[in-house]
């Protein structure tokens, strides 16, 4: 049974000067996230700014990280549309893919029910054999699962996870409290100021956009916990969270982006319409990453 654990950057997609995806740029992320220790790497998510690209494009995202990652961690592949059946065609594009995983998001724009949302992530999962992770982010989409859909939803089989990007740690907690008895499901942390929080209280890890400019560090919360060391997990929970505060100057994830960018990794700005950080906001980042220890 495939278990999702550890710390799992939704990598960037880096652009040409063009729009176009750079292609080896991303392999050059993906081969420094590795390195620095992370525990999976996943394309397309909301950090890879997946709402722009076609699906021959995802197709080619998913299979340039399935090749560059060579086995090393899982892929877990960001397949996320408004509607079941567009869902269910990225799904088939991941497998095509040979992904390990697949996210799927809460349909946006649309605002369900809970009974839609069950019906929406039970018809998913019975259509593929991949593992499923739900993914539930309220503050972009006005839409949320439940946990008592969750706790309902986590007895399928294939349905392995959830991901919460809510910041509601209360939410977060029960999703733990009423799946806590299921050793095959997993709930990860999305808000990275709360992976050490989520740790605590039962979360097998995190889905941490900040990991694309610290992987080490936030790497350190989870397996200096894992090891005993408490102390200096909450020291790297502490030492991270100035980034993940000053992701908020930008709209995102033009901040992470301008991460590595001030790293020396030419991934590009955002699409348009978002814009770069103006001066100012770009010297309080290029502060805060010299305060990690990230940058001279």
């Amino acid at each position: 049974m495939f278990k999702p654990y550890g710390i799992i950057p939704p990598v960037i997609t880096p652009f040409t000067e063009d729009g176009k995806f750079n292609e080896s740029v991303f392999r050059k992320v993906i081969n420094f996230l590795i390195k620095e220790g992370v525990h999976g790497i996943f394309p397309m998510g909301t950090t890879g700014e997946f709402y722009a690209f076609s699906k021959d494009e995802v197709k080619h995202i998913f299979e340039v990280a399935v090749d560059e990652v060579k086995g090393r961690v899982p892929v877990y592949g960001g397949t996320s549309q408004i509607s079941t059946r567009g869902t269910i065609e990225l799904v088939h594009i991941a497998e095509e893919a040979k992904v390990d995983a697949v996210s799927v998001l809460t349909p946006m724009f649309v605002s369900q029910t809970q009974d839609e949302l069950y019906d929406f992530y039970k018809t998913v999962a019975s259509n593929t054999k991949l593992p499923v992770i739900m993914y539930n982010n309220k503050p972009k989409t006005n839409v949320t699962i439940a946990p008592e859909t969750v706790a309902k939803l986590s007895e399928i089989e294939n349905i392995v996870g959830v991901k919460d990007s809510t910041g509601d740690f209360t939410n977060s907690a029960e999703y733990i409290r009423l799946t806590r008895g299921n050793k095959n499901f997993t709930v990860l942390v999305g808000r990275d100021t709360l992976i050490y929080a989520g740790l605590c209280y039962g979360a097998g890890g995190a889905i941490a956009s900040c990991a694309n400019v610290a992987p080490r560090i936030v790497a350190d919360i989870y397996d200096k916990f894992k090891a005993g060391d408490l102390k200096g997990a909450l020291e790297a929970q502490f030492v991270l969270n100035p980034l993940r505060i000053a992701s908020n100057m930008g709209t995102f994830p033009e901040v992470i982006k301008e991460g590595l960018e001030l790293q020396g990794f030419p991934v590009g700005k955002c699409l348009s319409p978002i814009k770069p950080l103006c001066t100012q906001d770009r010297e309080k980042l290029q502060a805060v990453l010299k305060n990690m220890g990230l940058v001279d």
